[in-house]
């Protein structure tokens, strides 16, 4: 892997981990120190990231992580819808066997689980089986035109999540039983059906991030 695209990860994975925040202003020396990479791999990575929209220079002032506003909250969430909903169809048509049963068996292990206690272990598989139920639809496409679009999308998505939507252990039960929900329509073979269902579960978590 190039060191630019360690630089590119490793930033990521700060970001997420809150060790770099939204609308954090930063300098070059102290993506190098966070992310551990050199400078010269930093200079490379900063057209990329302001390309994805993950980091803007303002004038005067420097470089700018991506702060979350209601744009922000409306376009990445759009772009989800489009690009998820088209993804459930495709699943429903063309999953195997095997691949709807791993969704359904990540999901029910969760609220088996959840069902007798609820620990912060679990809240963090359960967000963890979250992300992954929206990655593995995304990844049946086989396209990486959409996936590339798709990941960085992601990345805001979830920022959008930590600061505002993030699993809580009282929801916990709710989100996965919808998703359990969606798995059934997936499992329908009906591409209109696994559409509906997952186009009302975006719609959902577009009101709870605007706060609707």
């Amino acid at each position: 892997m190039k060191l630019r695209d360690q630089a590119y990860d490793s930033f990521t994975d700060n970001l997420l981990s809150r060790r770099i925040l939204p609308g954090q202003f930063i300098t070059q020396r102290e993506l190098s120190a966070l992310t551990l990479m050199p400078l010269g791999a930093i200079r490379e990575l900063i057209p990329r990231l302001e390309a994805d929209g993950l980091l803007k220079t303002v004038p005067q002032r420097g470089m700018q992580i991506t702060h979350i506003d209601m744009d922000l909250i409306r376009n990445a969430f759009q772009l989800r819808h489009i690009l998820e909903v088209e993804a459930a169809g495709q699943f429903a048509l063309t999953a195997t066997d095997e691949e709807h049963a791993k969704l359904r068996k990540s999901h029910q292990d969760i609220l088996d689980e959840a069902e007798i206690s609820i620990t912060d272990d679990l809240v963090e598989r359960a967000q963890n089986v979250d992300w992954a139920f929206h990655d593995t639809l995304i990844d049946h496409l086989k396209n990486q035109i959409i996936s590339d679009i798709y990941r960085v999308n992601s990345i805001k998505i979830r920022l959008i999540r930590q600061e505002l939507t993030r699993i809580r252990p009282e929801i916990i039960i709710s989100v996965i039983g919808d998703h359990m929900k969606i798995i059934e329509a997936l499992n329908s073979g009906d591409p209109k059906k696994a559409k509906a269902a997952l186009g009302d579960h975006i719609e959902k978590s577009t009101k709870r991030a605007l706060r609707i």
